[in-house]
């Protein structure tokens, strides 16, 4: 009888787990202190900001629906900072964007600040600075979150890992800030190394001093995948780049693209992969090859006419191989770094999982036309949008929106349009009506919004370069990419509207043109940018508002300069 009753107790408490899973969230807490080190990940040894001590820094391992707290301490002694949730569409807590002069004061020298928000859907997604050009001295990392308990994805795998490629510069985020802030106007130029998980690796003999580069130290030895034969890997790789688009190869193995910014993607296979800053994809690779050997695993430089930067270099080491074995043959050659037709076959392949396709609203209540130039303002070379470039204010708009507070920014909006039937994307222009300005685009609430993104040529003859732009607080749905101008009559009717992929950071190509679509169903302010670091600090980007009025009391945490230092004696 004890046997019987204790089996149909098992019996029961199986039933219950099945049918009701453990749902319950949690909360994911992280202490972090941000500091400059002397790092040489590259061999060259230069000033890196950490975390913890790492850069990369830690990663972000978390469920969706799970709530993620960073108590962020400012060591930087002499440097503000501010961090962003790159993906992370916080809704409900705009204030935690992390992107300062728009949606929060910057965390100064010796203070803890504390980012609170929910990780609502699964998916790979990136945290960076976002003060200045802090992105590229190292303060960044990666966010993994795993689909809810009970949930499936629609693909298999043995094991999860997580790949960030950049580019590596040897001045300083301050000497490149300098000269693009110059006259004459003193260009970064193309970056030293290439990065794979914060590891590359420079010729130390172009460097005259032997102290400032060490061909032998740990910190640069190439990064190692130790794999196990047999299995399917899933490879989050993901691009923080401040200038460069890449191809991302592994050598002898092709790899299934089934994840775009944290959705699921209709399987497609490729050789390489091309990604622009930004980006996140998942691919999925099987460790089918001969298994006595290792293989290279390359980045190369893709849209720059770049002979100065070498490949980026790892190791895919097929275990028990030793894995600092070289693989026994040379690294394979990428892309031709001008075949723009292939990279836009890439993104037109990109497209919702059939079984995951979110139907985006057929018509748009307003469309934004935005023309991408290079300008010069006063001496000053600048990047702008419909001839206007953007200045961040010094009180951050989010706060001066909600609390009322005037003259922080122009009221004029910017323009929706530009002179499309008349400009000449393929001549260099002089640009000469170009302004700057701090305003912004006012949405209504809960409304369509289309945006097309119009590439030009540079102040510089036959250039036009390659632009990734990442909308902060949303997802949009990637209509459609075009060779040359837009034509408004008749391009809108080619729009992919029946699977088109969600994403947060999309590619304008070369003399090309981009269509997205999404809604301003977000309350808070955010911004929408050029994720090229020296691109967004000469002013390509604008920044869009959305129901601020519906937001509850702001955290006086996110206070504290320009005209909201007044506000923090008036508030409990």
């Amino acid at each position: 009888m004890g046997v019987t009753r204790f089996v149909a107790l098992s019996i029961l408490l199986f039933l219950v787990l099945i049918l009701f899973p453990e749902a319950e969230a949690k909360t994911r807490r992280y202490k972090w202190e941000v500091k400059y080190e002397y790092k040489s990940p590259d061999c060259f040894q230069k000033m890196v900001i950490t975390i913890n001590g790492r850069t990369p820094g830690p990663s972000i391992i978390a469920e969706e629906g799970d709530t993620v707290i960073v108590e962020l301490t400012n060591g930087l002694l002499t440097e503000n900072v501010a961090i962003h949730w790159h993906g992370i569409r916080q809704m409900g807590t705009p204030w935690f964007d992390g992107t300062e002069g728009v949606t929060q004061c910057p965390i100064l020298p010796g203070e803890t600040f504390t980012y609170e928000f929910k990780v609502d859907r699964p998916g790979t997604y990136l945290y960076h600075a976002h003060y200045g050009m802090q992105r590229e001295a190292g303060l960044y990392g990666s966010i993994r979150v795993a689909v809810g308990s009970g949930k499936t994805e629609p693909f298999a795998y043995d094991y999860d890992r997580s790949i960030i490629l950049t580019d590596w510069y040897h001045n300083t985020t301050y000497e490149q800030a300098l000269g693009l802030s110059s006259i004459p106007f003193d260009w970064v130029g193309e970056p030293q190394s290439l990065l794979i998980q914060g590891k590359g690796r420079y010729n130390c003999s172009l460097v005259s001093s032997p102290h400032a580069c060490n061909s032998n130290s740990t910190q640069c030895s190439p990064y190692v995948l130790t794999v196990v034969p047999g299995k399917t890997y899933r490879l989050r790789v993901s691009s923080l780049t401040a200038l460069s688009a890449l191809s991302f190869q592994i050598e002898g193995h092709n790899m299934t693209v089934v994840e775009a910014d944290g959705h699921f993607v209709e399987p497609f296979v490729v050789n390489n992969l091309f990604i622009y800053s930004g980006e996140t994809y998942s691919v999925l690779v099987k460790t089918d090859q001969e298994p006595s050997r290792n293989y290279w695993v390359t980045t190369t430089v893709v849209s720059r006419n770049n002979t100065v930067t070498p490949p980026g270099l790892a190791v895919f080491n097929y275990y028990p191989n030793h894995p600092k074995r070289s693989p026994p043959t040379d690294p394979p050659a990428g892309p031709a770094w001008n075949d723009v037709q292939r990279r836009i076959n890439q993104s037109r392949a990109v497209k919702a999982h059939r079984d995951y396709v979110v139907p985006p609203p057929l018509t748009s209540d307003r469309v934004i036309l935005m023309l991408n130039t290079q300008n010069e303002i006063n001496g000053y070379r600048r990047w702008s949008v419909n001839n206007v470039s953007f200045n961040l204010p010094h009180t951050p708009y989010l706060i001066a929106i909600k609390e009322n507070i005037s003259g922080v920014f122009d009221q004029t909006p910017p323009p929706d349009y530009f002179d499309l039937q008349n400009y000449d994307i393929y001549t260099k222009h002089n640009n000469s009506n170009a302004t700057s300005s701090n305003s912004i685009y006012r949405l209504k609430f809960n409304t369509t919004v289309d945006i097309v993104l119009q590439n030009a040529n540079t102040m510089v003859v036959n250039n036009s370069e390659t632009h990734p732009w990442h909308l902060h607080g949303h997802d949009f749905w990637v209509l459609g990419y075009g060779e040359g101008k837009f034509n408004i009559s008749s391009d809108p009717g080619k729009y992919n509207l029946v699977n088109p992929i969600l994403k947060n950071t999309v590619p304008l190509h070369s003399y090309g043109w981009t269509a997205l679509r999404f809604r301003s169903d977000n309350p808070g302010v955010w911004a929408f940018h050029c994720h090229i670091e020296s691109h967004f600090y000469m002013g390509m980007g604008v920044v869009f508002e959305e129901g601020v009025e519906r937001l509850g009391k702001l955290p006086s945490s996110i206070m504290g300069c320009g005209k909201s230092k007044g506000l923090l004696g008036s508030r409990p």
